[in-house]
């Protein structure tokens, strides 16, 4: 039995943040000069994102403030994470209207997969009006624009919304098998196509290949002993052949699980300002495990130095049990901090990583821990987890959250480490 053809689309809203503010102030994007970005970090603050106009003027995305060339005027509009959750609630709530929830995966907070395979029919529509329909739906009740990728797997359809829909009026983009061989084998950088990386374009150039054709015409030995199993995939991609679906997806347990954090410092710290915010991020890391209802037995941190004047230092310590409490981690946190941080030099991101998480029924410790400690300093975080659940993350504070240079009170009012903004509409 032939195996049936099926219709992939992957939707991205353009410059999405952006697009958001612009809607909230009735102005079109492609006509108004905006960025999203948080001033109150300084001149150097990251933009998170710049409407098509500014893009259209040569500006970079994901750009700092100080890089926009001073001639061009335009508005600064402040993160508002929480308003963006809500379009994109509104957008997936859109899809919802025509798809079920099992044949859409949402891949980011405005980037989304739809398997439309069985829906044409259904709508008696073609693929191209299918998107086409739902891009307009978009735009008449967010005023969000939006751009489509089409394809026959999942890797086509965000190839075709990556590369090839820019290239058209329509917006949208659709590729085969075959069309993709046939248009885009010689495109380059490589780097355009999902999922290959800088990293992995720097080592296929130390073998002259520089583009999909060169991928599909090396030696199969020479790219598995350079990449391992990953091979297979980038052999795969190279010929555009993609065999997950959504299903599959949907389907995915992870066999290895992580709870990390990370944040950009609003200036450069020194060594004990930096060693502040990380023990406020070992008590957070602490109370979120316990949230979660699991345990870990091993922390990671890493720290970026200001402008990459040295490399970064990472560092990684056993705790010797399964255990969710700040009174292990946390000075197992600073004791690998004081042991591979540079003191000297500034300090401008941090990052803890919990690894090996399990769930909280596999918790132990060994034969000389106070049990009745233990006990008790469980019920206190959960008893603080509870009136932070009631009253809000700021509702119980340290100490140390008072001092200038903390920054978990203000991160608590964050919404994925930007600003959650107001909750008027």
């Amino acid at each position: 039995m032939e195996k049936k053809v099926r219709t992939y689309f992957c939707i991205d809203m353009k410059t999405f943040y952006a697009s958001v503010e612009c809607a909230e102030r009735g102005l079109n994007p492609f006509d108004t000069n905006l960025v999203v970005a948080d001033v109150s970090r300084g001149k150097n603050a990251l933009c998170l994102a710049i409407t098509p106009k500014l893009k259209a003027q040569g500006v970079r995305n994901r750009c700092r403030l100080s890089e926009i060339p001073k001639e061009i005027k335009y508005e600064i509009a402040p993160p508002r994470m929480q308003l963006y959750i809500d379009y994109a609630a509104d957008i997936y709530d859109i899809y919802l209207d025509y798809i079920s929830t099992q044949d859409i995966h949402v891949y980011s907070i405005d980037e989304a997969f739809i398997d439309a395979t069985d829906y044409l029919k259904l709508y008696k529509l073609e693929k191209m009006d299918f998107a086409k329909k739902l891009i307009a739906e978009i735009a008449k009740v967010k005023r969000i624009p939006s751009t489509a990728g089409i394809g026959t797997n999942l890797f086509l359809a965000k190839v075709a919304l990556d590369i090839t829909a820019k290239k058209n009026k329509s917006h949208i983009g659709y590729l085969t098998e075959d069309v993709f061989k046939e248009t885009l084998w010689d495109h380059r950088p490589i780097t355009d196509f999902w999922q290959i990386a800088e990293g992995t374009a720097k080592r296929l150039s130390r073998f002259a290949i520089y583009d999909m054709r060169g991928v599909a015409r090396a030696p199969v030995d020479l790219l598995y002993k350079e990449f391992g199993i990953n091979a297979e995939l980038l052999i795969d991609h190279a010929y555009g052949r993609e065999s997950c679906t959504i299903a599959d997806i949907k389907a995915y347990r992870s066999k290895s699980h992580s709870v990390s954090f990370s944040q950009i410092l609003p200036r450069d710290y020194s060594f004990s300002e930096a060693k502040v915010v990380m023990e406020e991020m070992a008590l957070h890391g602490a109370y979120e495990l316990m949230k979660r209802n699991v345990v870990s037995n091993m922390v990671c941190i890493g720290v970026n130095y200001s402008r990459s004047e040295i490399p970064s230092t990472r560092g990684a310590k056993k705790l010797g049990v399964n255990t969710a409490l700040n009174s292990i981690i946390g000075p197992a946190v600073l004791e690998i901090f004081d042991s591979t941080t540079d003191r000297t030099t500034p300090i401008r991101r941090l990052s803890i990583d919990f690894e090996n998480i399990v769930d909280e029924a596999y918790e132990s410790y060994d034969l000389f821990t106070d049990m009745i400690k233990v006990e008790k300093e469980k019920s206190g975080q959960r008893a603080v987890l509870g009136v932070k659940k009631k009253y809000g993350k700021n509702a119980i504070l340290t100490g140390t959250n008072y001092l200038d240079c903390a920054t978990q009170r203000e991160r608590n009012t964050f919404i994925g480490g930007h600003r959650a903004g107001d909750d008027s509409r």
